[in-house]
């Protein structure tokens, strides 16, 4: 069998092993049932079938018997070989056969099957890839349920080593900052707070040492891993407070080190948990400072720690972010910020990635005459194809084969894409245009071709909520106000503009007769250009 054609590569998929256990198992004894059972591995691309091989019909290099004399035992050699050519050549043409062909879809049905039902009753290591699935993990009751579902001795004796582990290292360093210093020589710290904030240190180093974001994916990581995360996200929060018992420079590292942590999980909570955890520690702070109590370099954190996750999620807007807005924290002489300006910045941060995202889920249709646009930061717009009109806004008319970054539509809300030209709809409403400017097409009053975004001009004055331009003839284009208005303006044949006549019309000009009046959510809602 293992010569049938095709063969077929085999990928078992974690998340699809509950539906295969429930198959009925009396629909694999018909050949009916098999194909269909069949046909579902290769739709989830379980099985992946592989090119088809080559059926090799040359036998063996046999001698000229009527010239040669031969040997019994060359004789015998030949006749060996003869027959095993024949046997594999029978097998190949067997294997294919339609029973055989059935019986390779049944064998391996059932060693999906097999499979699903192993890894949920025989193998307990392995239920919890399924356990830990992203409708769950929403909380720490989570992480209760998943300590209550069955797990194997060995998974037992692992989680009670690292839980109780945990718990004596975070008691060893409770005492060891609650412990008065040993004397020493240079009359420094004592070596039971260097060898705590050590311990922290090394954390740190492990952490930074990680590609971005190796902690997002919570459903990779298996539960004990976020029970500890857990442990050690609440041990640190404690320590960070002025009022924990650790010293200033231990405070300082468990809070570098939350930071780590929660960079790394990428995720809106725990960014916003340690800026609560800053704010927190910074009126204590606060308080100590009225209270004449502080000591000094307290409600700090080292300043280049904290710009190195900074400037790692602003890389993430992309080039076309304004930095000329970007705030940051004043420096210290010792290379320290404070905890409570890091804390604003981190969040002016989110904000930003906040707003950044939700540009993309913004409808035109949400921006209202005389109101302010509901988000008006820059964005990304990529140019492809044609430029032979500079209708891309590129240097060059050369045709751009791949996406490319256009810095010139960085504020555009709206991309309307005509024939050989561009319009650009910004968030005050106005409209913009280049390309090619044959037959008043860019409503710019010529006929020239515009190289750059030019504003047009529309009287009255109205903020256009949507513009669609022709994709063939000689060009027009029509632009929706938000009063429920429409423009027109380009080639006129056949009255394609709606003025009453043919003529070209080269500015942007409100269409008069049945339309005038119709304001918004009486009758004009949409429009299209057609050819």
């Amino acid at each position: 069998m293992a010569l049938m054609i095709p063969p077929v590569k085999l990928k078992w998929l974690e998340h699809l092993n509950s539906s295969w256990i429930t198959e009925d198992s009396e629909s694999i004894a018909t050949r009916e049932g098999v194909s269909v059972l069949y046909s579902k591995l290769l739709a989830n691309k379980e099985a992946v079938l592989l090119p088809q091989q080559v059926l090799c019909l040359k036998g063996p290099q046999l001698p000229d018997f009527e010239r040669e004399s031969l040997s019994s035992d060359e004789q015998e050699h030949y006749l060996d070989a003869l027959l095993s050519s024949q046997l594999a050549l029978a097998k190949m043409v067997c294997s294919d056969s339609p029973f055989a062909a059935a019986l390779r879809k049944r064998v391996l049905v059932l060693q999906r099957i097999f499979y699903a039902l192993s890894n949920k009753y025989h193998d307990k290591g392995k239920v919890k890839q399924q356990q830990h699935s992203p409708e769950n993990n929403s909380g720490s009751a989570d992480l209760h349920s998943v300590s209550e579902r069955p797990r194997s001795s060995t998974d037992a004796l692992i989680e009670m080593g690292v839980r109780t582990g945990l718990s004596l290292l975070f008691a060893l360093l409770r005492q060891s900052w609650m412990m008065p210093p040993p004397p020493s020589p240079g009359g420094g710290p004592g070596g039971n707070i260097n060898l705590c904030n050590d311990v922290i240190h090394t954390a740190i180093d492990v952490v930074s040492s990680l590609p971005p974001l190796s902690l997002a994916n919570e459903s990779k990581i298996p539960p004990m891993g976020l029970d500890c995360l857990a442990q050690v996200t609440t041990f640190l929060k404690g320590v960070t407070m002025p009022n924990s018992g650790a010293d200033i420079l231990g405070r300082r590292l468990a809070s570098e080190l939350l930071l780590g942590l929660a960079s790394q999980r990428g995720s809106l909570r725990y960014l916003l948990e340690w800026i609560e955890m800053a704010l927190a520690a910074s009126a204590v702070v606060s308080t100590m400072e009225q209270n004449k109590v502080l000591q000094n370099q307290e409600g700090l954190i080292g300043y280049d720690c904290f710009m190195n996750i900074l400037m790692q999620m602003r890389r993430s807007l992309g080039s076309s972010a304004d930095r000329s807005q970007w705030r940051e924290p004043t420096r210290t002489s010792d290379g320290l910020c404070s905890l409570y300006e890091a804390s604003l910045c981190l969040f002016e941060e989110v904000c930003r990635m906040a707003s950044d995202y939700s540009r993309t889920c913004v409808s035109p249709d949400s921006i209202q005459t005389g109101e302010a646009p509901v988000v008006s930061e820059t964005c990304e717009v990529y140019v492809w194809g044609s430029n032979s009109s500079h209708q891309l806004v590129e240097g060059t008319q050369e045709k751009i084969l791949q996406p490319k970054l256009a810095a010139s539509f960085a504020d555009a809300q709206t991309i309307e894409a005509g024939q050989y030209c561009t319009f650009v709809i910004s968030s005050d409403g106005s409209v913009r245009a280049c390309g090619k400017g044959s037959y008043g097409r860019l409503g710019l009053g010529d006929s020239n071709n515009q190289s750059t975004l030019k504003k047009l001009t529309f009287e009255p004055h109205r903020a256009i909520k949507k513009v669609s331009s022709s994709k063939g003839s000689d060009g027009h284009t029509l632009a929706f106000t938000t009063e429920g208005e429409v423009f027109s303006w380009g080639d006129g044949d056949y009255g394609k503009l709606g003025h009453g006549n043919s003529s070209t019309q080269k500015y942007p000009k409100l269409i008069q007769g049945p339309l005038q009046g119709k304001v918004r959510f009486h009758s004009v809602m949409l429009i299209c250009a057609g050819n």
